[in-house]
């Protein structure tokens, strides 16, 4: 499905961005993993090139516009160019009430999925506009960006306002080929997720509680719908909340 094209994927080190690495790598794409992980990014990047794939790391925080803008060239440098982005970096809690929270809990989650997604659309456009077939853009939200979740206030202010840069950025590019796109991912079994869920008995429950299918998603489910946007077979999709959560936003 991305046969021949580069992709750059953030928040690349582990969970849905590392099973979205593999994927995409196995679909045919080179893919420039970015993430704060370095010796785990270094690994994930080895272990793709060891299976016939194409792909490196480029350590780097998605706050910081330099560290994206390096992970950019990079895509440039080594494969010609960039096709498609999958902006997946993001930090969230459940955390206490919203009275009860400090300064930087609000700072860091609108830091890092707000200011992240945006430092890396402010990047991968121009790249993008100056290639004959444009590109596709798909940025991580989340049920929390559709409706409060249970999540803390931060995150679900931080995943609406994802949606917004998705839509806006949509708009504006549709027209010069260029086609972006929001998941809303509902709880996903990942290894930050785990020890989480083994200290805090009934939370499984309390997470599956809305989903008609009762059950935490496997990392690789929510990747095959970044595969599908960001590939040509999603080619009328732009502008698009996809969720992939199990029927939670539905029940």
């Amino acid at each position: 499905m991305l046969s021949g094209k580069t992709v750059m994927i953030t928040g690349a080190s582990g969970g849905i961005g590392a099973a979205a690495a593999r994927l995409f790598a196995e679909e045919g794409a080179s893919v420039v993993l970015m993430a704060r992980g370095s010796d785990r990014l270094k690994a994930l990047a080895e272990e793709i090139n060891s299976r016939r794939g194409h792909a490196v790391s480029v350590p780097g925080d998605v706050r910081r516009p330099d560290d994206v803008a390096q992970a950019v060239s990079r895509a440039v440098e080594e494969f010609g160019g960039l096709d498609a982005a999958f902006n997946n970096a993001g930090w969230g809690s459940m955390g206490p009430a919203l009275h009860e929270l400090d300064e930087d809990a609000y700072d860091v989650a609108m830091d890092v999925n707000v200011r992240g997604t945006w430092n890396c659309m402010r990047r991968q456009i121009p790249v993008m506009l100056g290639q004959k077939n444009g590109g596709s853009i798909v940025n991580m939200s989340s049920v929390a960006g559709h409706c409060a979740t249970g999540a803390s206030a931060p995150y679900v202010a931080a995943k609406h306002a994802v949606l917004g840069l998705t839509r806006a950025a949509a708009a504006e590019y549709g027209g010069q080929g260029i086609r972006v796109n929001a998941l809303m991912a509902g709880s996903t079994r990942t290894g930050l997720l785990e020890p989480y869920i083994a200290n805090s008995p009934g939370i499984e429950a309390e997470m599956t509680r809305r989903a008609i299918q009762k059950r935490l998603a496997d990392p690789r489910e929510v990747a095959q719908a970044a595969l599908w946007l960001c590939g040509d077979r999603a080619s009328f999709v732009t502008g698009g909340a996809v969720p992939v959560d199990g029927g939670w936003s539905a029940a």
